[in-house]
């Protein structure tokens, strides 16, 4: 068998990360199996000989998976198997991805996939920190060709320090958690998450980890040298027309510069104006040379289009829509739209529009993640839906995509930052943004609606949050200009899409896209700043439609009560079979939800009837009460005896009151003196010491009659005299 080649590097505290290749999965174009700790990941990477017919892109695709044998555990579900990707794993799969995709050669069309699996889990390692750099490992050693390597770190700052990688208990504590990926020279990915910290520190914390990382891609280089050094494919995946290409940039640049310059803040109309320019052009090629040139043509077309753009913008300051470059598009936003809902908001900026929704639910509905490395529950949930009538595209709805999920949790995220403490807000918190139009940053038009939203529904906040989408045009002779509040043109013609929310106080979250390989930390500063007045601005705007947390929730939405009770009496409370505790929620119309912490069993009431809770309270209450002697009660009569009644004083206690203690005067029978269910009012008198049988009294709860003295006591009978001497 090959012993493979192995090969290790120290993350700089001691802890050791091996590679190892030659061993597995040998018939992939690449592989590796990278280790640290108890956790193990299988990176492999194959890509085609040859690009599909008229393929004019990278069809990359990357996934992340976990295997529940990973960490001894069996897979939920009745199939009991892995089936499609959690978002956990998507999450990871997009970091990945969106680490690699600049780094591939831009006429590299062959069909590409990376897939890293965890087959070895660590309880204190999170695998998405080496997820990154195990891919690129995989590639580098390949014959694929590859701008790279570059790799992935999660820098965090525990108190007041900064580490690589570190284990999960000590990320609990890190008010800075950021995963950066980069190559030997730059940064080309960053996304994670702070609490409110300033531009500064959150620069130092992606320069700390772009020193891990370079040290991780000269590992990668010794590697591939250790492999063999393996020459890169021959690769010939574009067919070209030079003088095409001269005709159009020839004809065409100046058309393009025009539509460009003429800063129409209409995307409809812009895009039309490009399309015409296309089809008229289009229409000149020979019709038997069309099917042929289509491809070429669409390349040269966005070629000509984005130099146009970048160059009008450079030369004259003149962005597509005629903004300058710092200048925030039109804001309007209102909120409580929505009558029924918990909570609601509108934000609109420019052709961007979130409408967002709240709803409020109890511990019930909170959200289960059963994950192969992570477990638990989460009360805060964000929901991203972007349908297709939102571009005025005709598409049909499969559900959330991997676009869907990733922009939901930036803005989850963010939001998260400035929640209340649970003890403040008890509840279950569902936001939903469905984005009825988007031309440029939806994500962040979820962070301000979701901010006014949750405002609305009376959810007490620790500050607003807005965001702001960020842009990088440059050019070859090195100009360049930081766009604030892109437009969606300027993302898929520009160079960076760079995502900053943030409180007054400092930033929550971020998420940097690169299309060019690295980017200078003088260019991320001045973006970071540039989004820091935005940021300001559309806070400023937002608050004038609402400041501050309403001082209630809506009149509709539930109510939370909560109580404590010992841990002996949540059986009691929760019944044979949940019998009590679904009477109670079912007769008094609220959902009861019962958690034990230490020894203590902790309890949630929720709903909008605040009777409904006071009842159920109240039952509570009695269900763990201990019966006192001498105590009033009211019961209810169960069983009706010959020698007297059965009467339940507290939940699941009956006890005895007898024939004599009903009233003063002498009963002769039970007939006609009570009806199975009729509340009495009843006081324990004794607990046998024996048995435990209570024994109650209703007489000595009624005026005594005139001519009964103090010695009867048996149902008006005197009691018998002691013979005199």
């Amino acid at each position: 068998m090959s012993k493979g080649i192995i090969k290790s590097f120290d993350l700089g505290d001691g802890r050791i990360v091996t590679v190892e290749t030659g061993r597995l999965a040998r018939q992939a174009d690449g592989a590796v199996v990278v280790r640290m700790g108890d956790c193990m990941l299988l990176a492999t990477v194959v890509s085609a000989v040859e690009p599909k017919v008229g393929a004019d892109f990278l069809p990359l695709s990357v996934d992340f998976q976990e295997k529940f044998s990973s960490v001894g555990r069996f897979p939920g579900g009745f199939l009991k198997r892995e089936s499609r990707l959690s978002e956990y794993e998507i999450l990871i799969s997009r970091l990945i991805d969106r680490a690699l995709r600049p780094m591939f050669p831009d006429d590299y069309h062959a069909d590409t996939q990376v897939a890293v699996t965890l087959i070895s889990g660590d309880k204190k390692i999170m695998p998405d920190a080496l997820a990154g750099f195990a891919a690129s490992c995989a590639i580098t050693i390949s014959d694929i060709p590859f701008n790279g390597p570059i790799s992935e770190a999660r820098v965090a700052r525990v108190d007041g320090k900064f580490c690589i990688n570190p284990f999960m208990d000590d990320l609990a504590k890190a008010d800075i958690n950021l995963l950066v990926a980069g190559s030997i020279d730059s940064i080309v990915m960053v996304e994670g998450e702070m609490n409110e910290v300033s531009e500064e520190e959150m620069l130092d914390a992606i320069k700390f980890a772009h020193e891990a990382i370079k040290i991780q891609c000269k590992f990668q280089l010794e590697l591939k040298e250790a492999c063999g050094n393996k020459p890169a494919r021959v690769y010939s995946h574009e067919t070209n027309d030079e003088a095409l290409k001269a005709r159009m940039t020839t004809e065409l640049y100046d058309k393009c510069y025009a539509v460009a310059k003429s800063a129409n803040p209409n995307k409809k109309e812009r895009t039309e104006a490009f399309k015409k320019i296309a089809a008229d052009f289009f229409a000149t090629i020979p019709e038997e040379e069309q099917a042929e040139k289509t491809g070429m043509f669409k390349r040269y077309f966005f070629e000509v289009e984005s130099d146009a753009m970048r160059n009008c913008l450079l030369d004259e300051g003149t962005r597509l829509d005629g903004r300058s470059t710092t200048t925030i598009r039109p804001i309007w936003s209102e909120v409580d739209y929505l009558p029924s809902t918990h909570g609601s908001a509108i934000f609109t900026r420019g052709e961007t529009q979130s409408l967002t929704t709240i709803t409020l639910g109890s511990k019930q509905d909170e959200q289960m993640i059963d994950g192969a490395t992570i477990e638990g529950s989460s009360k805060f949930i964000l929901h991203y839906n972007f349908p297709a009538f939102s571009t005025g595209e005709v598409k049909p709805n499969r559900g959330p995509g991997r676009r869907e999920i990733g922009h939901g949790n930036l803005a989850m995220r963010s939001l998260r930052m400035v929640m209340p403490d649970s003890t403040v807000c008890p509840y279950t918190i569902r936001v939903i943004s469905d984005i009825l139009e988007s031309n440029g940053s939806s994500s962040m038009a979820t962070v301000c609606a979701g901010t006014l939203a949750l405002m609305d529904a009376g959810v007490p906040i620790r500050r607003p949050v807005s965001g702001i989408a960020m842009g990088l045009i440059m050019d070859k002779k090195g100009r360049y200009a930081v766009l604030s509040d892109i437009l969606g043109d300027e993302d898929h013609l520009g160079d960076m899409d760079f995502k900053v929310t943030g409180t007054e106080k400092g930033i929550c979250a971020c998420q940097m896209d690169l299309k060019v390989q690295g980017l200078s930390h003088e260019i991320m500063l001045k973006a970071l700043y540039q989004a820091k007045e935005g940021r300001a601005h559309i806070l400023n705007e937002m608050m004038k439609t609402l400041s501050a947390p309403r001082e209630d929730y809506k009149p509709h939405a539930p109510r939370i009560e909560k109580m404590i009770i010992a841990k002996e009496f949540i059986g009691a409370v929760i019944g044979p079979g949940g019998k009590i505790i679904q009477e109670m929620q079912r007769e008094t119309n609220t959902v009861i939800s019962i958690e034990e912490i230490g020894n203590e069993g902790h309890i949630e009431i929720a709903s909008a009837d605040k009777a409904g809770i006071e009842a159920a309270k109240s039952r509570i209450k009695g269900i763990t009460q201990m019966p006192e002697v001498g105590e009033v009660y009211e019961g209810k009569v169960k069983n009706i005896m010959d020698f007297g009644a059965f009467v339940e004083f507290l939940p699941g206690k009956d006890g005895l009151l007898h024939i004599s203690e009903i009233t003063w005067e002498r009963l002769g029978s039970m007939q006609g003196v009570f009806k199975e269910g009729e509340m009495i009012k009843v006081k324990l008198v004794e607990v046998d010491k024996k048995t435990g049988k209570y024994r109650l009294s209703r007489k000595v709860l009624l005026p005594k009659p005139e001519g009964i003295s103090e010695g009867q006591g048996d149902g008006g009978r005197p009691q018998r005299r002691q013979p005199q001497n």
